[in-house]
């Protein structure tokens, strides 16, 4: 039994690994004047010059990266949607298990160990790393997308279906189309892609905390695995993780940016375009570099903390000003929906609605599983000294009542707009600017918009300082406090990332790059979960 204030020593009975690997052994250390380099030897160099590479060529061959990642996206979203949407369902279903089954009462950290964060600064860490710039772009965009397709019934040419609509749509009937389309929406933001998150991170902080290993993927994968998770077959897995990281941050930066940029235009009439997002980029990222040198007490927990004051400000002006019991009446019509359709939706096979599913489902799966090293590593690192059942059902079952909550108060609101006051701006204006759009149907809408565009940004600093901190871990062998120089390095692409992707394609090649990097880590979640089980089998359990 051990007991000490080091944050990567357990507190109690645990059951550690045996090995005689060191946490950075394999590091280069260099000192050049006050700054320092602590880099994974492999992991770092391949990556960071993959990365490096990959701006390079996108940036020179911008014209001809449009259509080729416009033929990614498609071929891997049109054959693989089965496999994508298998995997997240096997998520969902090991989290519940292991929520309900006696390990649930293993404790990450030890048998004694104590949580490190309050509910209040734990929860607000993990909902706005999470998915925070997401659930303002797509938080009226979705819904009203859905209700529209699904309002507007099924369609066929030629004999294949071309229409747009979950499942069967819901043609002519407002009421079911609402219902359809918001338990469509749901299942994009409640169980699965939590499930995505709370597998990885508990793999994690499991084999970091109570197992002593680095923390870094590699480590999750030591039962099946063993010493030779420190060679290549453990660089590999590093490597795709940062890959992965990187390019579903970029993916969500460059949404961030679209929807900022929207947001100035529609406000200041600010010119949009490419170039306004590029320079959002710019700006937003070096405001995430003094973030990232505040460190994770000072900068992300604080920043974290301001986003959801703000999103609780902007969720109960809409629910004030809106249609205040349509929204709350909704709330549980919607969980009902999304709990009804949920089979039909998470059908891997013999869909018919091939649009929804490819375009939609294929993507977010894929989209999720990208960042989830970067959130599992983050919720990982914020989690120690709560049991699994307790970090799963918090990561898994809070969040996505939030995110229903969320999507119901948005999305109930304008599609109530457009049923039941003809209103219409918010569902005919592009998809970044809809958010401002149902916001110009209400009361103080200047006001209302000019909160909602600073929520994008510090949710777009949030998630880029987050994630730096992240990749530094792992392109540092496991080393938690790296020199600083390593995080400004990883900030920087990734804000380069983004503009070349959105230089080389827009949203198209954004949504491109997440599924590419997407796909082969969904390999690694899918061993994780046996190694998972192995771990957890093997550890003391709280009384």
């Amino acid at each position: 039994m051990t007991t000490s204030k080091d944050p990567m020593l357990p507190d109690g009975k645990v059951n550690p690994i045996d090995t005689d690997y060191q946490i950075g052994q394999d590091n280069i250390i260099v000192k050049v004047g006050p700054f320092g380099l602590d880099i994974h030897n492999r992991v770092f160099l391949i990556s960071g010059l993959s990365i490096i590479a990959f701006v390079i060529l996108t940036l020179a061959f911008n014209n001809q990266a449009g259509p080729a990642f416009s033929a990614l996206r498609n071929s891997l979203t049109s054959n693989l949607d089965w496999f994508f949407i298998s995997a997240a369902n096997i998520f969902v279903l090991l989290c519940l298990v292991l929520i309900v089954s006696p390990l649930g009462k293993v404790r990450l950290g030890g048998t004694e160990a104590t949580p490190d964060f309050s509910y209040l600064g734990w929860f607000s860490m993990l909902f706005a790393a999470g998915m925070g710039i997401g659930l303002m772009f797509y938080g009226v965009s979705e819904p009203l997308t859905h209700f529209g397709t699904a309002f507007a019934g099924v369609e066929y040419q030629e004999g294949v279906r071309v229409d747009w609509a979950p499942l069967a749509g819901a043609a002519g009937n407002s009421a079911a189309a609402t219902e359809l389309a918001m338990a469509a929406t749901i299942f994009h933001w409640a169980l699965h892609p939590w499930a995505i998150y709370a597998i990885l991170a508990l793999g994690l902080a499991l084999f970091s905390f109570n197992k002593g290993l680095p923390l870094t993927i590699r480590s999750v994968f030591y039962p099946i695995l063993g010493e030779r998770v420190w060679g290549w077959p453990g660089h590999i897995i590093d490597i795709l993780a940062v890959f992965a990281t990187l390019f579903g941050l970029a993916t969500s930066l460059g949404i961030g940016a679209s929807q900022a940029s929207a947001g100035l235009t529609y406000l200041f009439g600010v010119p949009g375009g490419t170039t306004t997002e590029v320079l959002l980029v710019i700006g937003i990222t070096a405001l995430a570099l003094i973030s990232v040198i505040a460190g994770l007490e000072a900068g992300v927990k604080r920043l974290s903390e301001i986003n959801m004051l703000l999103a609780a400000l902007l969720l109960l002006f809409v629910i004030i000003v809106g249609p205040t019991l349509a929204i709350f009446t909704g709330f549980a019509n919607n969980l009902a929906s999304y709990l009804q359709h949920l089979p039909a939706l998470s059908n891997p096979i013999g869909r018919d609605d091939a649009n929804y599913s490819q375009g939609w489902t294929t993507f977010y799966w894929a989209w999720w599983i990208s960042w989830s090293p970067f959130v599992g590593m983050f919720i990982a690192r914020v989690s120690r000294g709560r049991s699994v059942r307790e970090f799963l059902i918090s990561v898994l079952l809070i969040p996505s009542l939030a995110c229903v909550f969320w999507m119901t108060v948005f999305g109930n609101t304008a599609i109530s707009q457009v049923v039941q006051e003809g209103y219409q701006a918010a569902a005919e204006a592009a998809l970044p600017l809809q958010l401002f759009a149902m916001l110009d149907g209400l009361p103080l809408a200047q006001l209302s918009s000019f909160i909602a565009i600073i929520l994008v940004i510090v949710f777009f600093i949030t998630s880029s300082d987050s994630g730096s901190l992240v990749i530094d871990t792992i392109a540092a062998g496991g080393k938690v406090n790296a020199p600083t120089v390593q995080r400004v390095f990883w900030c920087t692409f990734e804000g380069l990332v983004a503009i070349a992707l959105l230089i080389g394609g827009g949203l198209t090649a954004l949504q491109a790059m997440a599924v590419s990097t997407g796909l082969p880590f969904t390999l690694v979640l899918l061993a994780a979960c046996v190694a998972i089980v192995k771990g957890l089998m093997s550890e003391p359990r709280v009384k």
